[in-house]
């Protein structure tokens, strides 16, 4: 997986490469790009997928110590990395975190189409329990070595406090290992990942809100209709504020409809860029 130095710092991301239409897909909180694995899987023989990792806890590679690492520093940073490789026209996709309301919203320039997946919005947010929970670790000494600790117990990890909050099926203990490693073996990804918690502004989605009303492109939310972290009626709202948004359901699931139902997610999403814009 390559990396690009960012002002921010260094970012990993894959690129399958290809003529097709570009897919940005950026993934959650202590998730990496892997979480779009089987997604990735099935657009790449007509799509050019890219998916970086973001610095979310999940990074390889820590941040700059002296460059502000908050959301509003990472909404900044999704638009580098779309500049530095000249990434234009591209259907930006997200799950679970909420950054590409304020792309969209700010960079309209870049985008050709929106896709917003069962994803933080208006005033949910840090979203559910697990997210206020972070929020909590990162302010206590040790706590997020704690939460980390306790994440990284395999039997544990279906808690309604864990994964069991993102997704009906267990994810491969491989990929959750890949995910928490960093958090766990190094100290300045930890230092990233409470930077950024601390960073989080309450009121920050509420004022996407006025940016997503202009954006005037093709746009696509996707919910989860068991979604435990995500307000169903959100899914519907924000289809509502985008002037040329609509929602699509997707049962049995939960937040991470890429873990849960990808196959059915990439055809979603394969129907929606084909659309004519």
């Amino acid at each position: 997986m390559p990396d690009i130095e960012l002002t921010a710092g260094p970012i990993a991301y894959e690129d399958t490469g290809g003529e097709g239409p570009v897919v940005v897909l950026l993934h959650g909180l202590v998730h990496d790009a892997t979480v779009w694995r089987h997604v990735i899987a099935d657009l790449r023989a007509d799509h050019r997928c890219v998916a970086p990792t973001l610095p979310y806890g999940a990074h390889r590679r820590p941040m700059s110590p002296d460059v502000p690492l908050d959301p509003d520093a990472v909404n900044e940073l999704v638009v580098e990395f779309l500049d530095r490789l000249d990434l234009r026209d591209v259907t930006l996709v997200e799950s679970d975190c909420g950054r590409a309301q304020t792309v969209a919203g700010h960079h309209p320039e870049r985008l050709g189409r929106l896709v917003l997946i069962s994803c933080e919005a208006f005033d949910n947010y840090p979203p559910g329990l697990p997210g206020k929970l972070i929020g909590v670790a990162a302010r206590l000494p040790g706590g997020i070595s704690l939460l980390v600790r306790t994440l990284g117990v395999r039997a544990l990890r279906r808690l309604p406090v864990g994964l069991g909050a993102l997704t009906k099926r267990p994810v491969p203990d491989e990929i959750v290992d890949g995910w928490l490693r960093p958090l766990r073996t190094d100290k300045a990804i930890r230092e990233d990942f409470r930077r950024y918690t601390l960073g989080v502004r309450r009121t920050e989605l509420l004022e996407a809100v006025d940016g997503m009303r202009t954006f005037d492109k093709p746009a696509l939310v996707v919910w989860a209709a068991e979604d435990l972290m995500m307000p169903r009626e959100h899914g519907r709202r924000l289809a509502d504020v985008l002037p040329r948004g609509r929602l699509v359901e997707i049962a049995d699931s939960r937040t991470l409809i890429s873990e849960d139902q990808p196959e059915l997610l990439a055809t979603v999403l394969r129907e929606f860029i084909a659309e004519p814009g």
